[in-house]
C-alpha cells in the first residue's frame, strides 16, 4: 500500500499538459489528468478511447475503439517489454464508459491475465462527451439524457457499479480510488503504481458541471463533500484481499449535502435521499471492517 500523502514540496514541477485545452469550466476530469501526468513524467505511450477531453499531453498517442482498450494496451506493453524498454510505461487515460461498460470485456481479460499497465479512469459518471448519456458509472436517481425524470421515471434506477470489487474479483496488484479534491493522496498513489508489476487500476471522481449540473466554481467543494459523505470512500485494494481505508473522518456528513448542489439529483424526494443515506451508511461500516481486518469484506 502507498504509506503516506505525496507532500506539496514532493510534487513534480514539471507540467506534462499542453495548455489551453479543449475542456468545460471546472471540469474535473482536466484537473486529474493534470495530476496524473505530473506524477508519472515523460516516459509513457498514453492511450486513449472515446471519452470526454481532459488535456493534451507530451507524450505519445495511441488510440482504440471502445471495446479495444484493453487490447490496444496490452499490444504496447508486451511490445516494449520485447525491445526491452522497461522505463516506458503503457498507461491508459479512459473515462467510465471505456472501463465500467463498453471496454470493460477487454479489461477484464488484460486484468485477468495481469498485463503490465496502468489504467486511470476519470469517473464523471455518464457519456458526457455524447450527450450525458447514463452509463453502469451513474449512481440511482440521477437524472440524464437516457434516464430523464417525468410521469414514469426517477432518473437511473439502479446503483452505480461497484466497479472497484469487481477487478478486485480479478486478484490484480493494485486498485485504488481517488478524488481531485484530495491532491497529495491522489498523486501518492498515482506515484505507488507507476512501478507496480501488473495490471494496476485507478479510478478519480471526476466531477462534471455540465452533465451533474453544478456551479463550474464549486468542483473540488462537491467533491470533496463526495469524500466526507462516504459516496466516494479511498481506498486501496492489493491482490484482490489487501485492503486499507485512506480517508477515516469521525463522522461522515450527510449525502444531502452532496447531492443537493447538483441539479441531477434535484428531483429527490426525502425518502429517496434516505434510501440513498442508509446505502451510504451500510456501505461505510463494510469498509471500516475491510479496514480493521485489513481485508476485503464485501
Amino acid at each position: 500500500m502507498s504509506t503516506q500523502r505525496m507532500t506539496r514540496a514532493q510534487v513534480p514541477m514539471e507540467e506534462m499538459i499542453l495548455a489551453p485545452g479543449s475542456t468545460c469550466q471546472g471540469c474535473g476530469a482536466a484537473m486529474a489528468a493534470r495530476l496524473t501526468f505530473k506524477v508519472l513524467g515523460p516516459n509513457l505511450i498514453r492511450h486513449g478511447i472515446p471519452c470526454c477531453p481532459d488535456h493534451v499531453t507530451k507524450h505519445p498517442r495511441a488510440g482504440a475503439v471502445f471495446e479495444g482498450g484493453g487490447a490496444s494496451l496490452t499490444g504496447t506493453a508486451r511490445g516494449l517489454k520485447a525491445i526491452g524498454r522497461t522505463d516506458v510505461k503503457a498507461v491508459a487515460f479512459f473515462g467510465d464508459g471505456g472501463t465500467y461498460d463498453i471496454g470493460l470485456q477487454g479489461l477484464s481479460a488484460a486484468a485477468e491475465r495481469n498485463e503490465n499497465i496502468l489504467v486511470v479512469t476519470k469517473d464523471n459518471e455518464a457519456y458526457m462527451n455524447t450527450g450525458g448519456q447514463r452509463s453502469g458509472g451513474t449512481p440511482k436517481y440521477a437524472e440524464t439524457t437516457t434516464n430523464p425524470v417525468g410521469p414514469n421515471s426517477r432518473g437511473k434506477g439502479e446503483p452505480k457499479k461497484n466497479i472497484p470489487m469487481i477487478f478486485a474479483a480479478h486478484y490484480v496488484p493494485y486498485i485504488a480510488t481517488a478524488s481531485v479534491a484530495f491532491p497529495e493522496d491522489l498523486m501518492q498513489k498515482v506515484k505507488y503504481a507507476k512501478d507496480i508489476e501488473g495490471f494496476r487500476l485507478i479510478l478519480i471522481q471526476a466531477p462534471c458541471p455540465v452533465g451533474w449540473r453544478f456551479d463550474p466554481a464549486k468542483t473540488i467543494e462537491l467533491a470533496r463533500a463526495g469524500v466526507q459523505a462516504g459516496v466516494w470512500p479511498l481506498y486501496e485494494i492489493e491482490h484482490g484481499t489487501s485492503f486499507k481505508l485512506n480517508y477515516k473522518p469521525k463522522e461522515l456528513k450527510p449525502v444531502s449535502e452532496y447531492l443537493k448542489p447538483q441539479s441531477r439529483f434535484r428531483h429527490m424526494t426525502e425518502v429517496e435521499v434516505n434510501e440513498i443515506q442508509a446505502g451510504v451508511t451500510a456501505n461505510w461500516q463494510r469498509l471500516l471492517k475491510a479496514d480493521e481486518m485489513k481485508t476485503v469484506v464485501l
